[in-house]
């Protein structure tokens, strides 16, 4: 059992991160936020996906405005993503903008910073301070370099600024692309505050590489119980970083969602297609809702035995295979009915 890091809860919208609530689920569209049709759309597939919390790009005023027809049109909270002009801060916030995230020592004046913040108290929005290392300020990089020491000091300088304005609905994440500085800076400002922490590796590339690194970056920091939401940032469809991000917490058992998948790695003893069998089965589990656990093993040495615990499953034999519940079998079957036995079964449960 994980023992999470206890911290200040706020509310996004109808989604509360923070304290003992479930680590969320973010996403961030790639539609032009500007074509509300677009963007809604792709909101619409991500919450289906399991996305709990989506963010948007706001590069201008005619973005920012959109956020009003998005936001009648979705279900989950919007996280307006603003940077240096406060005044887009301002528009999204009038759009009905549940979170804004902006670098507040970014923008170049106190006073607009204080604009910023007086309307996000008046309709009680929190700020994300969002610290990146390739956007540090000179002077943080001149005396540390680009360091897990110095994003811990941007974000402390931006939560300063805010704090000074007695303004703490806070989140606040420190991303970089490099998997070990990202750890070593979220580990370094949890020591510091109890703000809920966003969770996320940038700019971690393809799903090949990306994927790897937010599953161990991400991973070891949940363990240790910091975290109270995650984004996992790939160069691929944003659905495709909602599945990642919940086999994550599902590996942690942090949270539940549809089935988990257990099936072993091919070898001499294998009989049957495994791989195909495999894959196919995956593609139907992504229909299922029930938490439950599903093997696919290749022989019966690896099958009802070191899969005992799984809910239903199949093992291969010679061009055949074996059914099981609960490590116990149930009937033989040829190869060709294997998976169309086994979600047969599966919908039963």
């Amino acid at each position: 059992m994980i023992k999470r890091r206890k911290t200040k809860v706020i509310k996004i919208g109808n989604v509360k991160i923070g304290g003992s609530n479930p680590v969320a689920v973010q996403s961030m569209t790639n539609t032009d936020t500007r074509d509300a049709k677009a963007t809604i759309k792709q909101i619409k597939e991500l919450e289906k996906a399991g996305c709990e919390i989506i963010r948007v790009a706001v590069p201008d005023e005619k973005a920012a405005k959109a956020i009003k027809a998005i936001k009648k049109e979705i279900k989950i909270p919007l996280v307006a993503d603003i940077h240096f002009d406060y005044k887009l801060a301002l528009e999204a916030i009038r759009a009905r903008a549940d979170k804004i995230r902006i670098n507040p020592g970014n923008i170049d004046s106190k006073d607009k910073v204080k604009e910023v913040v007086k309307a996000c108290q008046k309709k009680k929005i929190p700020i994300r301070v969002g610290v990146n290392i390739g956007s540090l300020k000179p002077e943080l990089v001149r005396k540390y370099g680009r360091t897990p020491k110095a994003m811990a000091k941007s974000a402390l300088e931006n939560i300063e600024i805010l704090e000074d304005l007695n303004f703490k609905n806070i989140a606040v994440s420190l991303k970089a692309s490099d998997v070990l500085r990202t750890i070593e800076s979220y580990r370094l400002l949890s020591k510091k505050v109890n703000y809920p922490l966003h969770l996320g590796i940038t700019e971690a590339g393809t799903p090949k590489s990306g994927i790897i690194k937010s599953a161990i970056g991400l991973g070891i920091l949940l363990e240790e119980g910091i975290g109270d939401t995650i984004r996992v940032s790939l160069t691929d469809n944003p659905e495709e970083e909602v599945k990642v991000a919940w086999e994550i917490l599902k590996a942690l058992n942090l949270r539940e969602r549809g089935p988990v998948l257990v099936s072993c790695p091919t070898c001499g003893r294998t009989e049957i297609d495994l791989i195909k069998l495999a894959n196919k089965v995956e593609q139907e589990l992504v229909k299922i809702k029930k938490p439950i656990k599903v093997a696919v093993m290749g022989c019966v040495v690896n099958g009802p035995g070191e899969a005992s615990e799984a809910d239903i499953g199949i093992a291969g034999g010679k061009r055949a295979g074996v059914l099981f519940k609960k490590g116990k079998v149930i009937k033989t079957l040829p190869e060709s009915k294997l998976l169309t036995e086994l979600l047969k079964q599966i919908k039963l449960l």
